[in-house]
């Protein structure tokens, strides 16, 4: 499964910002899939989660309130919408895909990953 995600850039505090993340992988929907975030010299950690059908969605603490995690199936798509962004929004953003229904907040749950867009948010 190869994904691709996309919508990174440089956006100052207050700001949108929308990722997408597309999948090369026909079976899209028999994946549960996640937005993580690594800042700088820190440990990737779970931004948001999606069940495979997309009823199902999970919020770190963090972004709960201002992000929303959506899918699109029929396109292989699943999206990352951030609102009212802070500095402390800064990182490598990776999408990434789990077989499992279960443990949407570890990294080691999750069997395939994108290579990451980094947001950058200036204060």
């Amino acid at each position: 499964v190869q994904l691709q995600a996309s919508g990174g850039g440089l956006v100052q505090t207050g700001d949108s910002l929308g990722l997408s993340c597309t999948s090369s992988e026909h079976t899209f929907s028999n994946y549960a899939m996640g937005w993580f975030r690594q800042a700088p010299g820190k440990e990737r950690k779970i931004v948001a989660a999606i069940s495979r059908g997309g009823t199902v969605t999970y919020y770190a603490d963090s972004v709960k309130g201002r992000s929303t995690i959506s899918r699109d199936n029929a396109k292989n798509t699943v999206f990352l919408r951030m609102n009212s962004l802070k500095p402390e929004d800064t990182g490598v953003y990776y999408c990434a895909a789990r077989r499992s229904s279960t443990g949407a907040y570890y990294v080691n749950n999750y069997n395939y990953w994108g290579p990451g867009t980094l947001v950058t948010v200036s204060s």
